[in-house]
């Protein structure tokens, strides 16, 4: 499974390196990230401010 993991990884990074507007979204899409791991690092509960962001992102993904 790892094997699988780490080929989709180094052919994600392949292609955001060598196209510049995928490079754009992956710089945006990472400072989303960090956003929200500041976010979730600063609440009083952790794992509930984990699982709200979970669930944000599970509601963008679907469309809602």
């Amino acid at each position: 499974m790892a094997f699988l993991l780490r080929h989709i990884a180094r052919y994600a990074a392949r292609k955001i390196a060598s196209d510049p507007v995928a490079r754009e979204q992956a710089a945006r899409a990472a400072r989303g990230v960090v956003k929200e791991a500041r976010q979730i690092a600063t609440d009083e509960d952790p794992a509930k401010a984990a699982g709200r962001a979970m669930r944000r992102a599970m509601n963008k993904l679907q469309g809602q």
